[in-house]
């Protein structure tokens, strides 16, 4: 909430990068208070949430739909600084308000309508078989379909567009070198995007690989509930704690760094082209 009243209360919010922030925001505040909302069915019944019941399908369909938007929101991050880099140096191409806006729309249709999926039906209510120890109603088939490729996308994708960054920002640093020009800019833009994109590397890691971990065990798994209690479901939760901590973390990396960085990254596009243009010949 702090994030999304301090961007609103600003004059960037019509940029690009602000709106993805403030999106990000939202989806952070979604999944805190989908995890408030699980945390006290558990606390009022904790059999709902071990042994699965209608009730728990809504309140997991908003977590899943909150989760999977704000991997599309950082993915969405990592994609708009790489092109604010890439194509710094160029008029043809530039990320704009509606550009964003689009991103954020098509980020919560795609999550929507994925989180939805167990309300619509692909749910384990009526039948034994397929049934999710960790997660239950969900079903097993669903939950791999949601975390494979989701995973997938959020460590593939972040690692690809921050290293094309670092290596267009080592490009230029030599070639403003070899020119006899300061390339201080260039140094400290490169370390600061190379610290960001450790942090959120680690970060999505103890996130979400716990998760994953689970998922993978609740495929392969073929105990009862009670033969589990009380070890897996201490797992379970604390996989949750840690979703609800990459949400404190996300402010921190994005939003109390980000000043820093977007000045280095507005610095880089005020570069002028035709100099660029003449280092490169």
């Amino acid at each position: 909430c702090t994030v999304i009243f301090t961007r609103m209360a600003t004059k960037d919010l019509h940029k690009p990068i602000s709106i993805l922030f403030c999106n990000l925001a939202l989806s952070d505040l979604f999944t805190s208070f989908s995890g408030f909302w699980i945390s006290m069915l558990f606390i009022t019944n904790p059999d709902v949430t071990i042994f699965g019941s209608e009730d728990m399908l809504a309140p997991y369909a908003l977590y899943t739909m909150s989760i999977l938007s704000t991997i599309y929101n950082l993915v969405s991050i990592g994609i708009e600084r790489y092109l604010a880099v890439a194509e710094s140096m160029r008029t043809r191409f530039r990320v704009a308000r509606n550009h964003s806006i689009a991103v954020v729309l098509i980020n919560w249709v795609l999550a929507f309508f994925l989180g939805c999926l167990p309300l619509m039906g692909w749910n384990c209510l009526r039948t034994e078989k397929n049934l999710s120890v960790l997660y239950s109603p969900f079903c097993v088939d669903y939950l791999i379909f949601i975390a494979i490729p989701n995973v997938v996308v959020a460590f593939i994708v972040p690692l690809f567009t921050y290293l094309r960054i670092i290596i267009i920002l080592r490009k230029r640093k030599l070639r403003m070198k070899a020119c006899g020009q300061a390339t201080g800019t260039y140094k400290s833009a490169e370390i600061q995007v190379a610290r960001t994109s450790i942090f959120i590397w680690l970060l999505a890691l103890i996130s979400y690989a716990p998760f994953f971990a689970g998922v993978i065990f609740d495929a392969t798994n073929h105990q009862c509930h009670t033969d589990l209690y009380p070890g897996i479901y201490i797992f379970r939760n604390c996989t949750a704690m840690l979703i609800t901590m990459n949400c404190l973390g996300n402010p921190i990396i994005y939003t109390l760094k980000v000043k820093t960085l977007g000045a280095k990254l507005k610095a880089l596009k005020c570069l002028s082209t035709n100099r660029v243009r003449a280092c490169t010949i």
